[in-house]
């Protein structure tokens, strides 16, 4: 009910030095949409456009599973990533996007 909600910010206010901001619509990555029945859509469309677009792959194309579960991986024959930082860096922006796409969990991890 909204008198907890601002007896607990005004507790948190207390302790905390805390900004009223509004409607949340954006937060760390995640756009946050109000629907009408009172429900929250959490959508990180373009945190993974901007994650496409730093890791250079603006123009690819999306596909209907993201990876085979029976391929197996292996590192023989494989080129050493050019930026062990930057690839570190994508693939933990990959594992945060799961939050709201679990479908690609199992291949990013």
């Amino acid at each position: 009910s909204l008198p907890h909600i601002q007896q607990l910010i005004s507790k948190l206010n207390a302790e905390f030095a805390l900004k009223q901001l509004g409607v949340l619509d954006y937060f760390l990555g995640i756009e946050v949409f109000h629907l009408a029945n009172g429900a929250l859509l959490l959508s990180q469309a373009k945190y993974i456009r901007d994650l496409l677009s730093k890791a250079n792959m603006d123009t690819a194309h999306g596909m209907p599973t993201p990876m085979v579960s029976s391929l197996k991986l292996s590192k023989v024959g494989s080129v050493p990533v050019e930026d062990p930082t930057l690839f570190r860096s994508i693939v933990g922006a990959l594992q945060y996007a799961t939050l709201t796409r679990p479908e690609i969990a199992y291949s990013v991890n």
